[in-house]
């Protein structure tokens, strides 16, 4: 276990973020897994870090917090801790964020409270934001087995058990052995991925047409100057990173006022600390027009309503059904990992660089190529068993390139 724990901090350092000598990494971290941050903290300082900072977060604090902090709390956000990230992310500072939270930290709080804190935060990291879309600086994110965390998605076990569990998916999921040769799979990992990026980019494809058993029933037109994306990023200053780990997807960016139709996920989407079941979103020139969920509809409703971009999709993004996460038969309850089970959407903000040239662009000449932006970015899931998706060319060729849930190339 020691083995398995020390060989996955490295990689999420040398992989997911490729910590380069001289750089500084922003480590943000619960509490609980202290000694964990302290592995990744030595395998940053052995690749030559410039120095590790790091910031600690802690479920039952957050909770708390939104149970009796006062009403006003929700509207601020300290000048500090936005002047921290700027400053960070404008040296190009790499950022790791390690998640174990539990699913439902935040159930039966005032999603009001949530929305406006939310969008408290959202506006004044303005800055942060923009040089994240514009990929200044790499970023990466791990999960971290947790007891409430492996209780849900593992009831029937003892929780001891379930932790262990669930630490044994996640190394799985992220190819690590404890041999020390998973820092070179995920290099050839991301090699595989990049097959279909390339085909996917050769086609450049005017929109693509789903369709299942579930209703889905939708067309989405890509960004005319599109660019597909798989297997991690670069930054601006040419250093390569893997925003996701695991990740087994391709994406890219939809025209903001292009998506017309009915659209369902295939799976819950935890968000806020709340579990949301039974998505159903009705899509017009691009808008969110009708949203409904079977639970946690409110919690939806808010997460939409943020701001004008956030009912518009800014992400989309493809991922086989035999994917390797999807195999594991579980469902996590943790966006990393289910969005990596299926395909998805994201309503909110799109990435710059899934558009030529977009890393170059301002903020106004984005919106005039067409990517929608947001203060948020929500990934949900859609792919099923029996998907399929028609690509539709530039020329008027129609393509296959899912069927029945899986890519057809």
């Amino acid at each position: 276990m020691e083995r398995k724990l020390q060989e996955y901090a490295r990689l999420l350092v040398e992989v997911g973020v490729n910590v380069q000598k001289g750089q500084t990494l922003l480590l943000f971290c619960p509490v609980e897994h202290a000694a964990f941050a302290r592995l990744c903290a030595d395998a940053a300082y052995e690749l030559g870090a410039r120095e590790v900072v790091n910031v600690w977060n802690d479920d039952y604090m957050t909770r708390q917090k939104y149970l009796c902090a006062d009403e006003a709390v929700f509207s601020e956000f300290p000048q500090w801790r936005a002047d921290m990230f700027y400053f960070y992310a404008k040296q190009g500072a790499a950022f790791l964020h390690l998640r174990a939270s539990d699913p439902e930290n935040l159930l039966g709080v005032d999603p009001e409270r949530i929305m406006t804190a939310n969008k408290t935060a959202g506006v004044a990291q303005k800055r942060y934001r923009e040089l994240s879309a514009k990929n200044t600086f790499p970023w990466s994110i791990g999960c971290l087995a947790s007891p409430k965390w492996a209780k849900k998605i593992f009831p029937a076990l003892p929780e001891n058990e379930a932790v262990a569990a669930l630490w044994e998916k996640i190394f799985a999921a992220v190819r690590v052995k404890g041999d020390g040769t998973a820092v070179a799979a995920w290099r050839q990992h991301a090699q595989n991925l990049k097959r279909h990026m390339k085909i996917l980019n050769d086609y450049n494809f005017k929109s693509l047409h789903y369709k299942n058993s579930l209703g889905i029933d939708l067309t989405v037109e890509l960004a005319e100057n599109h660019v597909w994306e798989a297997g991690g990023d670069t930054t601006v200053s040419g250093q390569d990173y893997m925003p996701n780990m695991p990740t087994e997807e391709c994406f890219t960016a939809p025209k903001k006022t292009g998506i017309n139709g009915e659209i369902y996920a295939a799976m819950p989407l935890c968000r806020d600390g709340n579990v949301i079941e039974g998505i159903h979103f009705t899509m017009k020139d691009g808008k969110i027009v009708e949203a409904h969920a079977t639970s946690g509809e409110e919690v939806l409703q808010n997460a939409i309503s943020v701001d004008e971009g956030a009912s518009y999709f800014g992400e989309v993004a493809l991922v086989p059904y035999d994917s390797p996460i999807r195999q594991s038969g579980i469902l996590y309850y943790d966006t990393l990992y289910d969005e990596n089970a299926s395909c998805h959407f994201a309503f909110g903000r799109a990435y710059a660089s899934t558009l030529k040239g977009g890393t170059q662009m301002t903020k106004e000449q984005l919106a005039a190529a067409g990517l929608n932006d947001s203060i948020t970015h929500v990934d949900f899931m859609v792919g099923t068993k029996d998907l399929s998706i028609t690509g539709t060319t530039f020329d008027g060729r129609e393509i296959p390139v899912f069927v029945n849930g899986n890519f057809a190339f």
